[in-house]
């Protein structure tokens, strides 16, 4: 592997950020420049989360444009969809089968468009979907869908499973570890 761009999308409050420093230490890990942008649209109140991740042996600017993200890990179904222009033909894309409302769908304004998995798929055949939500529960914390959808990501990689475990163990506090470690490995073996 020479380089990966890759980019976390989501909602407030799934862990995106947690995730995308978890794929820092990665990328550290392997002796690759790593670089990373957060961007927030009202995170606090449910609102777009996006994350850019860029591994190379040089990174000068860690954000990704349009048709240049090699994957694409979608927190929630309708970020997925918000987001597909910044997929690289023959990137991948994984999408949690997860539906969290925006504001619009919440006050009646709008509906949540339906079957958006289905029309992902249809235009990007390196698509996986996942209930990461009910993986991360049977984990034993609903808060771990954003190491769920990391160990799945992980498995598209050609970056050993042991480093992906040692930047868990060194990124999330203790006390996290063991749902943590679980979680990854549900996602990587599904």
């Amino acid at each position: 592997m020479d380089k990966l761009n890759i980019m976390l999308v989501g909602v407030g409050g799934q862990g995106s950020l947690l995730a995308s420093r978890i794929l820092g230490n990665v990328a550290l890990k392997m002796n690759f420049d790593v670089k990373v942008s957060e961007v927030h649209g009202m995170s606090q109140r449910g609102g777009s989360v996006v994350t850019y991740v860029k591994f190379d042996k040089k990174v000068y600017s860690p954000l990704i444009e349009k048709g240049e993200a090699d994957l694409i890990v979608a927190f929630e179904q309708l970020e997925a969809l918000r987001w597909i222009e910044f997929l690289k033909d023959g990137g991948k894309m994984i999408v949690n089968e997860q539906k969290i409302n925006p504001m619009p769908v919440i006050i009646g304004k709008a509906k949540y468009p339906e079957n958006i998995i289905d029309k992902i798929k249809s235009h990007y055949n390196n698509t996986i979907s996942i209930d990461a939500l009910k993986i991360a529960k049977e984990c034993g914390n609903i808060k771990a869908v954003n190491i769920v959808l990391l160990g799945l990501m992980a498995k598209s990689t050609d970056i050993r499973k042991e480093t992906w475990i040692e930047a868990i163990t060194e990124t999330v506090p203790a006390k996290f570890l063991d749902v943590n470690v679980k979680a990854f490995e549900a996602g990587y073996h599904s």
